[in-house]
């Protein structure tokens, strides 16, 4: 059988799709190894790859990530990581290297090995439509401008990039979109934005549900209706707007359950007896049970909400989480409300709207039977294994030029 590598940021939201998918290659009679940073190593290696730690400091997106920021960022880590990265590589000898989009190192360590590789997207794909966080625009330009050691920062990562590893087929900027002639997008063809305007090269294989760490939760507790509320791992959780969610929630009857992530639950301050408060919830299972969603719409949270069918109130707290927001209340499948206007009274006004006008669970189930209809783990693993038996050589995404926008 074959070798596959996978190269990965370490976060949740990027690392938590590929598992299932590298969990079924190894079912499948493959050797995989898995190249991210440490604090992931134990669910990694219970999908049975081999664990490769990056060096150093934890290599994670910027928080918050501005688009200049995250760009510059992005450059100096695959300069820092493409040495021993590529080192490790050349020792495995992959037949196929699946990188993340926002993963510059994976897709120069693949053109200087010339082995076939694949891009994993766990956000919306992007195009002229749906514009990626990292394309060139007058919002970039500026905060270069404004911040001249980002610049400088960048086109010195760019050349020594370029110098060492002729990497000169990565975006000219576009560091968090780096395309391949296959692109895994974990999300279904009717979420995406514009899925028409894509071409081939992108496969919407839907929600990767499937291995995941076991969380430890009192389930036997939960009473109809499950409520649940999250703000996700990337961004502080702002202990008042957790709160708010609870105490509006509660008044509902049945459970509420709040994953706090990043804040102590005890920050919450006294909450009602139907409250159950968790830094980490078992969340694909719960949301199973749940009647409703408040979430910060990250890509991950919002495509395992529609594949189980629950209408979401959306907070979108940064990053692509308002253009997330924005697909789920236009297909109707949910509402979405700012920080600043949240408290109980309004959280529970939209709440009541979510559960009990049909048209929002109708408009849930519709994109349930989407996901689930995708493929998930199992598609993307058929696509993969078909890159391994075509053997077909990667090339890296186009040096086209990027226009500035508005």
């Amino acid at each position: 059988m074959s070798t596959v590598a996978f190269i990965n940021i370490g976060m949740h939201g990027r690392i938590n799709p590929t598992l299932p998918v590298v969990h079924e290659l190894v079912r499948r009679g493959h050797t995989v190894s898995y190249h991210t940073s440490d604090g992931f190593r134990p669910q990694i290696e219970a999908a049975g790859a081999t664990v490769h730690l990056y060096p150093g400091d934890d290599h994670t997106i910027p928080d918050p990530p501005t688009p200049a920021g995250l760009v510059a960022q992005l450059a100096r880590t695959a300069v820092e990581l493409l040495p021993p990265v590529l080192a490790e590589l050349r020792d495995i000898g992959p037949d196929l290297i699946v990188h993340d989009s926002a993963c510059p190192w994976g897709a120069a360590a693949a053109h200087a090995l010339g082995v076939p590789a694949a891009s994993s997207f766990t956000t919306f794909a992007y195009n002229e439509r749906t514009l990626s966080p990292t394309r060139a625009s007058w919002e970039l330009v500026n905060a270069a401008i404004s911040r001249p050691g980002l610049l400088g920062g960048y086109l010195k990562s760019r050349w020594e990039l370029e110098r060492r590893y002729h990497a000169r087929g990565l975006p000219p900027v576009d560091l968090g979109n780096i395309r391949q002639p296959l692109n895994l997008v974990f999300t279904s063809r009717e979420f995406q934005v514009g899925a028409e305007d894509f071409d081939e090269s992108y496969k919407f294989v839907g929600p990767s549900i499937g291995l995941r760490p076991a969380v430890p939760f009192p389930f036997e507790q939960l009473r109809d209706p499950v409520l649940y509320a999250s703000l996700g791992t990337v961004f502080d959780s702002d202990s008042r707007l957790l709160r708010a969610f609870a105490l509006a929630l509660a008044d509902f009857g049945g459970s509420v359950v709040i994953a706090t992530g990043n804040t102590e639950p005890a920050e919450l301050g006294a909450l009602p007896d139907n409250v159950i408060a968790r830094r980490n919830v078992p969340q694909p299972e719960v949301l199973d049970r749940a009647a409703m969603f408040i979430t910060h719409g990250g890509m991950n949270g919002a495509n395992e909400a529609l594949y189980a069918g629950v209408p979401m109130l959306v907070v979108p707290q940064g990053a692509d989480q308002p253009l997330v927001a924005a697909r789920v209340v236009e297909l109707g499948a949910g509402l979405t409300i700012n920080n600043e206007d949240v408290d109980a009274e309004v959280v529970r006004s939209l709440a009541r709207r979510l559960l009990f006008e049909p048209r929002f669970r109708s408009a849930a189930r519709t994109l349930m039977a989407a996901q689930r209809s995708a493929g998930g783990y199992r598609r993307a693993t058929e696509e993969l294994e078909r890159v391994l038996r075509t053997g077909a050589v990667a090339e890296p995404a186009r040096d086209v030029a990027e226009p500035v926008r508005d």
